[in-house]
């Protein structure tokens, strides 16, 4: 309602013109720490793929630390270190945060965790984990290249059809671990 100049009150106290305020302008990623859509991602040698909540694994990997089946020699440690590493890429691939299935699957792969079937890996397996896995929790470049080396297309098996193959066809973990 409009106010008559007559009236007795105050200069603060009128109606004002109202403040036109221009609409913002579109967001974009400019900051260094903001994720970029995947097309917009460049892939380098050993920088890896960022994903939401990844320290999670390391909870999850706690989890896992008491049904490790370890030969003389292994750290428990270690081989965490390294599942860790390779359940970040399989999660990251899929777009999402590390879920249990992903330590599954990167534990299963090297037979850490002895299934239903109970079988036990072999000396070449053994010989194998041993070389990528050792002081992996102390060298990002050791886990860089184990999980480097470990063919996408097994990432993307779920633990059980992983479990099932490896039982089916006992010499397959070579493929699969891109040995």
């Amino acid at each position: 309602m409009t106010q008559p100049r007559f009236a007795p009150i105050l200069e603060q106290h009128e109606v004002r013109e109202v403040q036109r305020i221009a609409a913002p302008a579109p967001w974009t990623t400019h900051r260094p720490g903001e994720l970029r859509p995947v097309p917009q991602l460049r892939r380098q040698a050993g920088l890896g793929v960022p994903g939401p909540d990844q320290g999670y694994a390391l909870t999850l990997a706690a989890r896992f630390k008491d049904g490790l089946v370890l030969e003389p020699g292994e750290r428990a440690d270690d081989v965490l270190a390294g599942a860790v590493a390779v359940g970040l890429r399989r999660a990251s691939i899929f777009g999402r945060a590390p879920v249990s299935a992903d330590l599954e699957l990167a534990l299963g792969l090297f037979k850490y965790r002895v299934g239903k079937e109970g079988t036990w890996p072999s000396s070449e397996l053994v010989a194998l984990r041993r070389e990528r896995f050792t002081a992996a929790a102390h060298d990002y470049w050791r886990r860089r290249s184990l999980v480097d080396a470990i063919p996408e297309a097994t990432l993307r098996l779920s633990p059980e059809k992983l479990a099932k193959r490896l039982e089916s066809e006992p010499g397959c973990w070579r493929e699969l671990a891109g040995a």
